[in-house]
Formats: C-alpha cells, sequence, structure tokens
C-alpha cells in the first residue's frame, strides 16, 4: 500500500487543462475492484483543448461522444478506440469549457499481479506503457465513462512530484490535427 496524499478535488481539476496535464505527473491512478486494487504513478500526460483543438473530440461541439469534455470537471472520459481499446481521460476546465488530460503511461505500483492477470503479461514494464494498456491494466472500460473521479472506487490522489528538469514535453503522439502542439508531458527515462 502507498502512502497517499489527498484524493485530488473538482478544483484541482477545474483549471486549464494544459496546467492538468503537466500538474498530474506523480499524482496516483487508483482502482478498487473486486479482485483487489491496482494502481500507478501518472508518469505521462496529454493535453486535449475544445472546440479549437483539431485532435480533440470537442472539434465537433458539446455533442456525441466528445460532450462529457465539456464538463464537469473532475468526472472520467473513456472511450474506445478500433473498437476495442479502452482510453482513459480526465475533464478539465471549468464546466462549458471542454478539456480533457489523456493518460498515456502509469508506472505500476499497486496489484501487479492483478494488472498482469488482466493483460496476460508477464512484463512489468509493458503492463501501463500506454493508455490502452494502463486502461486494460486497471479494469478501466467504457461503464466507467462518466464516473465521478473525485469520489467512489476510480480515483488520482497526489503523490509526489517531480521537477522542471525531470519533465519533457513534445507534441502529442498519434493525432492528425495540431500536430506541433507540445501538449505530451512525461518524466524523463520513464516513457
Amino acid at each position: 500500500m502507498f502512502e497517499a496524499g489527498s484524493r485530488l478535488s473538482k478544483d484541482f481539476f477545474e483549471r486549464p487543462t494544459i496546467e492538468v496535464a503537466r500538474n498530474l505527473l506523480g499524482s496516483v491512478l487508483r482502482h478498487e475492484t473486486l479482485v483487489g486494487v491496482s494502481s500507478g504513478i501518472i508518469i505521462e500526460t496529454e493535453a486535449y483543448l475544445g472546440e479549437c483543438d483539431k485532435a480533440s473530440h470537442a472539434r465537433f461541439g458539446n455533442k456525441g461522444r466528445g460532450r462529457i469534455m465539456f464538463g464537469p470537471p473532475g468526472f472520467a472520459y473513456v472511450y474506445l478506440i478500433y473498437g476495442m481499446h479502452s482510453m482513459f481521460n480526465v475533464v478539465t476546465e471549468p464546466s462549458g469549457i471542454a478539456g480533457a488530460v489523456l493518460i498515456r503511461a502509469l508506472e505500476p505500483l499497486e496489484g501487479i499481479d492483478i494488472m498482469m492477470s488482466r493483460r496476460a503479461k508477464e512484463n512489468e514494464k509493458l503492463l501501463t506503457s500506454g493508455p490502452a494498456r494502463l486502461a486494460c491494466a486497471l479494469g478501466i472500460t467504457l461503464e466507467h465513462n462518466g464516473c465521478d473521479l473525485t469520489h467512489g472506487p476510480l480515483g488520482i490522489w497526489g503523490y509526489k512530484s517531480f521537477s522542471n528538469r525531470e519533465i519533457s514535453n513534445t507534441p502529442r503522439i498519434g493525432v492528425s490535427g495540431w500536430k506541433d502542439k507540445p501538449w505530451r508531458f512525461f518524466v524523463e527515462n520513464k516513457d
């Protein structure tokens, strides 16, 4: 069991998306399920803004699957890619302003055996080294879309902080719009 700081509140998420994406590094994403607890330290994120962001689901306005990005902050936005892989995001910004942070990678912390079982993998390094992998390892599915991360079995806690020299940022990965925006944040030597 890790020694957690406080569970992150709505106020933490109700800030500019890019700021939240950087500040989530070092926090712990934790999921309590019937089979046990699994968690990991967030070591990579990507920011997605509102209708102006050509890579964001919110670019089509407050409708469809991107509707949840318009708030309230501190809720999960989970969607499928390729019809099979869950992608876990955290809604940011005040209600009415679209924003979300994609959690791209974790450093496994608790429940590693549970995560290995869910992923049918033995290599700990690959357990949570991508957004689809970490969602599978933590048992996050479409049923978690819209859940309040400030209460309940799925949430994010403060844990540790990294200095500015330990954190890098680059353009986002695998996006077709606004490819040059440096809104991917990661902890050096952890990605």
